[in-house]
């Protein structure tokens, strides 16, 4: 229990001195800024696989699967570069939620912070109802890989002209107007305002919620993936943590660059289709960890290369002014 309580409190410290010392006025993150970030976190993230291996070297943790040290670390990587690479659908969400409610830039920062906050209780119930689950009801690991699989099928045959979300026409947006009323006051860092002695809703507020319902819905599908790689309850915890931290950093780095990765959805649905496969087989076939984080790595790689061809491929075919 110590280990955990030492990671919960490391990352709450750290969560603090984001808010506190690093961001304690609003102010737009550059691209620069956030890259520097989105390094930073990746770099952690890698960082301590090394000390999964201490951890499970020195026997400071539990270890219900008795994974080997080097095993252990590969799964956290593995975990991780899944939980990221699912992460992009969350980025693409969170700025048509931004710009559907003209959250100004420099609120923005404030907005995803809160919602990390509501992610990790969020994330950390699902994971340990969804560990117990696979420890309790084997079957289990059938229903959970048949879910990834429809879900990948369902991206890959979605309709082109399917109608795109729309967070005013959202449940949760209507709910939110039923129980407190909506004020379109834009200009303040606050989540409740007070106008003619009457409680309103900022829009900041309307954003946070709706990012925290539709992070639930996308841990429908991320938090039984990562079930698929490791059913170790902190190997899946911290994982899934690292990569919600480093979310916010690269919401903003590649905020401007989205239609760039158009691609990157193949990669995503070929990562569901192969963790499914892997869940459904579970029982029959064990893949070797290092043909699922091959896999997966090759996977991103690939729609990130594959999307940055094709948009330097659309431009270049655009006619310059001279042309015009």
């Amino acid at each position: 229990m110590m280990v955990w309580i030492s990671f919960i409190v490391c990352v709450f410290i750290f969560l603090a001195l984001d808010l506190g010392v690093f961001n304690k006025t609003p102010h737009t993150i550059s691209s620069k800024e956030a890259g520097i970030w989105t390094a930073i976190w990746v770099s952690l993230s890698f960082a301590f696989s090394g000390v999964i291996y201490w951890l499970y070297h020195s026997n400071l943790i539990e270890n219900p699967d008795k994974l080997k040290p080097a095993e252990a670390s590969i799964k956290f990587i593995t975990g991780y570069l899944i939980e990221l690479s699912l992460s992009a659908d969350n980025i693409f969400v969170i700025a048509i939620i931004f710009t559907s409610f003209k959250i100004a830039q420099k609120f923005q920062h404030r907005v995803l912070f809160w919602g990390i906050i509501g992610a990790i209780i969020f994330r950390g119930l699902m994971i340990f109802f969804g560990v117990v689950l696979i420890r309790k009801f084997d079957w289990i690991t059938y229903v959970f890989g048949s879910f990834l699989v429809f879900t990948a099928l369902k991206m890959l045959f979605k309709k082109e002209d399917e109608e795109e979300f729309n967070p005013k026409k959202s449940a949760i947006y209507k709910i939110i107007g039923k129980i407190i009323p909506i004020s379109q006051h834009r200009d303040s860092e606050h989540f409740i305002i007070k106008e003619n002695n009457r409680n309103y809703a900022t829009p900041l507020l309307v954003a946070l919620l709706v990012i925290e319902v539709m992070d639930v819905v996308f841990a429908m599908d991320s938090v039984p993936a990562i079930l698929a790689i490791t059913s170790d309850p902190f190997l899946v915890f911290s994982s899934n943590i690292f990569a919600i931290l480093g979310l916010r950093s690269m919401y903003f780095f590649l905020a401007n660059m989205l239609q760039k990765f158009s691609y990157l959805e193949y990669s995503l649905i070929a990562i569901l289709t192969f963790v499914g496969l892997k869940m459904l087989l579970i029982h029959f076939y064990k893949f070797p960890e290092w043909v699922s984080l091959s896999f997966i790595a090759v996977s991103l790689i690939t729609g990130i290369v594959v999307s940055l061809k094709m948009a330097e491929k659309a431009n270049n075919k655009k006619p310059s002014r001279d042309e015009e």
